[in-house]
C-alpha cells in the first residue's frame, strides 16, 4: 500500500504541530519503536508492521490535537491502518507460538516486545476509530503516559532472520508439493468450471513489456515472460485504489465461474502481512467502489497463517466481514490455480483442490453485482512481484450429469491440460467427478470420450494430443473413480471439428475440449 507522506504536509502545519500542540489538548505520549530485532521472523515482522501502522495514526492524531483538519488522504490511511490492524491482531496468537523451543532469554525479549507491539496496535484501532467518526476525546498528559522504556540489549544485533531465511521460490520440493497426485483428495474435488466461456486471456497475443489489450486499469502493469514458468504473465502493480479490470462485453450473469493462475516472485519470509491480492465482485465497472459488493482476498505473507478474508456490503444486519483460517503459505508461492464459482448468492473458493470458501449468501443483490475487479496491496514495490495467467470466466448454471443423461452428450472445456501434454490439471477433476457419478448411478451407461484441440501445432501432433488426452480421462475415471475400463472407449479428432476461431484466444480455448457421448 502506498501512503502519502506525512512529512509532506506544508511548512506552516508543521510548525502549528511544533507550537500549537503544547496549548492545545496534549497528545498521549508516543510508544518507543524497539531498537533491536528478537531473531524470530514472526516476532520481528509483527512489531515492525505493528509500528510502522502506529507511526501513521499517531501522526494523524498529532494533527488533529494541533487543531489541523485531516485532509482525504489522511482519512485513506487510517481507513486502510484499520483494516491492516484487524490482520495483524488476529496473527498475535499464531506468533505467541513461535517462541516454543526458543532460549528463556529470547523468549523474554519477544515476549516484552510483543507486549509492547499490542500497545501500540490497542491505540492505534482505538484512536483510528474516534479520528474518523470525529470523535477523538483527550485527558490529560498524566493520565495517558505510556511505557517508553528501551529493550534492556539495544546493543544486541538489528539483523532480521539472520541465517534463518530461506529462498522458498527455488526450493524444488515446494514447487511441487501443492500439485497432489493423492487420489483421495482429487476425488472429492467439487469444483465445476462454467460450461459457456464469457472471458479468456492468457495474454499470448500481447507484446512483452505492454500492459494487456484486453484490460484496463487506472494504474500500471505490463506483460512479461519469466524463467519460472511458460508463456506470458500479466504482472500486477501494488498500490492504493488501482484497480485491475478485464474488459467483459456484458455485465456477469447470477451463476459463474473465475479461475486463473498466480505465479510470485521475490516473496517470502519479509513479506508483510497485509499483502494480499484483493478479488472484488461489484456493481459497476469503473474504478471506484459500488455502492454493492462483495470480495475476497489471497494473503501472501509467509511469516503467519493470516487467513483469507471475506467481506460484503449488505443494508440489512447479514454485512459480512470476517478472516477465515487458512494456511495456504506454501501454495501462494508454488504457482497456484484460484477457482471461484458464483451461484446467485452462494460463494466458493478453492485454492488448487482444496476448498477454503463457501458462504451460502455473501452476494447480497446477485442482479447487480456483475464486474470483476483486482486489486494488489501490501508487496514492496520493486522487490515482491505477482503475476496471472488463464484468466477465464464461463457462465455456469448447467448440471453436467443431467445434460449427459437427458440429451446423451455433453462437450467441456473446462478439462485442462498441461500446454502440449496430456497430463489433466488438477482443478479439472470436479468435471471428471461429476462424469464418475452419472457411470456409478445407471451401470449400464457407456461412454466414449473425445479428444479435441485447437490448431496450434501440426495435423498429425494434434490428433495423436488429442487422443492422448481422451485416454488420459478415461484412466482418471479408472483409477481415481474406480470405473470398469471396459464400459469406457477412448477417440481423439485433433484439430479437424473446431467451434470456435483459432485465430483468437477465446475460440482457441472454446476448441480445446473433451466431448462424452453414451453409447
Amino acid at each position: 500500500m502506498e501512503y502519502k507522506s506525512i512529512y509532506s504536509k506544508p511548512l506552516l502545519t508543521c510548525f502549528l504541530f511544533l507550537f500549537i500542540l503544547p496549548l492545545s489538548h496534549a497528545q498521549t505520549k508516543k510508544i518507543k519503536r524497539p531498537k533491536s530485532s528478537v531473531g524470530i521472523s514472526s516476532v520481528d515482522n509483527f512489531v515492525r508492521e505493528s509500528f510502522d501502522i502506529y507511526d501513521k495514526v499517531y501522526k494523524c492524531d498529532g494533527y488533529a490535537a494541533a487543531g489541523t483538519p485531516l485532509d482525504d488522504e489522511d482519512i485513506d490511511v487510517l481507513e486502510e491502518a484499520l483494516e491492516d490492524l484487524s490482520i495483524l491482531s488476529d496473527s498475535a496468537p499464531d506468533i505467541l507460538s513461535d517462541l516454543d523451543g526458543q532460549n528463556v532469554l529470547k523468549q523474554g525479549k519477544a515476549t516484552l516486545q510483543i507486549n509492547r507491539a499490542k500497545k501500540a496496535l490497542k491505540y492505534s484501532i482505538k484512536t483510528a476509530k474516534e479520528l474518523l467518526l470525529g470523535e477523538r476525546k483527550r485527558k490529560e498528559e498524566k493520565d495517558n503516559k505510556t511505557d517508553t522504556s528501551e529493550d534492556s540489549d539495544n546493543n544486541s544485533s538489528s539483523t532480521e532472520d539472520s541465517g534463518n531465511t530461506k529462498d522458498t521460490n527455488n526450493s524444488e520440493e515446494e514447487a511441487n508439493s501443492n500439485i497432489s497426485d493423492n487420489l483421495e483428495i482429487l476425488s472429492k474435488y467439487d469444483f465445476v468450471p462454467g460450461d459457456k466461456l464469457l472471458f479468456f486471456d492468457d495474454f499470448s497475443q500481447d507484446f512483452i513489456g505492454d500492459f494487456p489489450s484486453k484490460w484496463n486499469t487506472n494504474g500500471s502493469g505490463e506483460v512479461v515472460k519469466t524463467n519460472k514458468a511458460e508463456g506470458n504473465w500479466f504482472q500486477l502493480k501494488s498500490g492504493y485504489g488501482i484497480k485491475y479490470l478485464p474488459l467483459i462485453d456484458d455485465k456477469l450473469p447470477e451463476e459463474y465461474t473465475i479461475e486463473f493462475d498466480i505465479l510470485t516472485k521475490g516473496v517470502g519470509s519479509p513479506t508483510s502481512s497485509t499483502a494480499r491480492l484483493y478479488i472484488v465482485l461489484d456493481d459497476n465497472n469503473g474504478f471506484s467502489d459500488g455502492r454493492t459488493n462483495a470480495l475476497v482476498t489471497i494473503p501472501f505473507g509467509q511469516y503467519g497463517a493470516f487467513g483469507i478474508q471475506v467481506r460484503n456490503t449488505d443494508p440489512s444486519d447479514k454485512k459480512i466481514n470476517a478472516t477465515l483460517t487458512a494456511d495456504i503459505r506454501k501454495a501462494v508461492i508454488n504457482k497456484p490455480h484460484i477457482s471461484i464459482a458464483v451461484n446467485k448468492k452462494r460463494f466458493r473458493l478453492w485454492v488448487n483442490e482444496k476448498k477454503y470458501v463457501d458462504i451460502p449468501q455473501l452476494i447480497y443483490d446477485p442482479a447487480s453485482i456483475g464486474y470483476l475487479k483486482f486489486n494488489l496491496y501490501g508487496f514492496k514495490d520493486g522487490e515482491e512481484f505477482i503475476f496471472i495467467q488463464n484468466l477465464k470466466i464461463a457462465e455456469g448454471g448447467v448440471d453436467l450429469r443431467r445434460k449427459l443423461l437427458s440429451e446423451g452428450k455433453i462437450s467441456t472445456n473446462g478439462i485442462l491440460f498441461d500446454s502440449g501434454s496430456s497430463n489433466i490439471q488438477t482443478q479439472s477433476y470436479g468435471i471428471i467427478r461429476q462424469i464418475s457419478q452419472v457411470l456409478m448411478q445407471d451401470e449400464s451407461i457407456k461412454l466414449k470420450i473425445v479428444g479435441h484441440t485447437d490448431s496450434d501445432g501440426g495435423d498429425n501432433t494434434n490428433m495423436a494430443l488429442s487422443k492422448a488426452r481422451a485416454e488420459a480421462v478415461k484412466q482418471a475415471l479408472v483409477k481415481v473413480y474406480k470405473i470398469d475400463k471396459s464400459r469406457l472407449i477412448s477417440d481423439g479428432k485433433g484439430e479437424s471439428e473446431p467451434v470456435g476461431d483459432n485465430s483468437t484466444t477465446e475460440g482457441k480455448a472454446q476448441n480445446r475440449r473433451v466431448e462424452f457421448i453414451k453409447q
